[in-house]
């Protein structure tokens, strides 16, 4: 597929100073399809209901190699929720979703406890390892758990079972010479999750009077700092991670400013502290320099896109910016977008460059 930028008149772009030009890599004009074993497999499954393909959309993202990571909203005829596919191909035809690490994972129901039930969010960590929230299921009595895959292998490196079950919604890593923390935030809930990996340990932190959704952690400068999303609100809050990584089990968060939307279902924070942000319904990504007062600049927008959660993105090693576009009403009803914005993820170190100036707020 011969790629080609983004045309303003073409998608409907707003015409603003800070757009980013986003390169499309595939569209999918109809719905997407699994990698299935066999044609009779996918034959069986669309008759018995157990695979709905208009059913498939994605929540979270994330990038490693020449993989890109999705997860799948998990419905009646969604048999996995976590899937790949390459960053490339030299088919024309868009690829066909791979289920990860493999089918066999992929098993609902009170016997399968120990199986991906629900994929929720996604991050890749420096050496190469998928960390993937599981919501379990609450109609089976299983619990949330935490998966860490080996992306060199597919091998499962680590299953954490956590204390609850459902409501899981995204996290980021921490990395730090001596442990890696992963700090989650579930749905409607008073509270984040600190998963210590060396401990094998997790426990909940309370945050009274915030019900956190988005998140996203400052780079990797002390005082770092964990940004938190208000549940459908505008508001702005962050958290001390030094707190957190010390055991803290009650924080208050510190108010940062509005958001010009309500409802930021994603946050994601480069290496250089520009934060981008995408809000429920809304058909615009916005980004923010968190080195300055909380001040947003359109980058991309469709006119006339109207879905709960249009947008997916994720940053990879090499400093492009890739995006998921859905738009249901619409052909092409998928697409994968990319563009060189010149950083990388929150998860590696800045460039020298960056002098220790690249995120603020203390927040800095």
């Amino acid at each position: 597929m011969t790629p080609f930028f983004v045309a303003i008149f073409f998608l409907g772009l707003s015409s603003v100073a800070t757009a980013i030009n986003f390169t499309q890599v595939y569209e999918w004009p109809d719905e997407w399809d699994y990698e299935w074993p066999s044609e009779a497999n996918r034959t069986q499954a669309r008759r018995d209901g157990s695979f709905k393909p208009e059913y498939l959309e994605a929540r979270y993202m994330a990038v490693y190699g020449s993989r890109i990571f999705l997860n799948l909203y998990k419905d009646d005829g969604i048999p996995a929720t976590l899937v790949s596919f390459p960053t490339s191909s030299a088919s024309s035809a868009p690829p066909k979703l791979s289920p990860f690490p493999s089918w066999e994972i992929h098993l609902y129901g009170k016997e399968n406890c120990n199986k991906i039930h629900q994929a929720e969010g996604l991050q890749v960590d420096s050496v190469g390892r998928l960390w993937v929230l599981d919501d379990g299921s609450s109609n089976f009595n299983c619990r949330a758990k935490l998966w860490i895959f080996n992306l060199d292998n597919n091998g499962t490196e680590l299953i954490h079972r956590f204390s609850f079950t459902g409501k899981m919604h995204d996290l980021v890593i921490d990395e730090t010479p001596n442990e890696t923390f992963a700090y989650i935030t579930r749905w409607d809930k008073k509270h984040i999750v600190v998963f210590s990996l060396e401990k094998n340990e997790s426990w909940i932190v309370n945050t009274p009077a915030m019900l956190s959704s988005s998140i996203a952690l400052s780079p990797k400068v002390e005082p770092r700092q964990l940004y938190l999303s208000k549940y459908h609100s505008k508001e702005l809050y962050s958290i001390s991670v030094a707190a957190l990584r010390n055991g803290t089990r009650t924080e208050n968060p510190e108010f940062i400013g509005n958001w010009t939307e309500i409802s930021a279902y994603k946050m994601l924070m480069d290496n250089r502290g520009t934060m981008y942000a995408a809000f429920l319904w809304k058909n615009h990504v916005q980004s923010w320099n968190t080195s300055q007062p909380l001040q947003e600049n359109r980058i991309y927008q469709v006119t006339g896109l109207e879905f709960i959660w249009p947008f997916n993105f994720a940053l990879d090693q090499d400093g492009t910016l890739w995006m998921t576009v859905f738009d249901k009403n619409r052909k092409p009803k998928y697409r994968l977008l990319k563009a060189a914005v010149g950083a990388q993820s929150y998860i590696f170190e800045a460039s020298p460059d960056c002098s220790g100036s690249c995120h603020k707020n203390g927040t800095a």
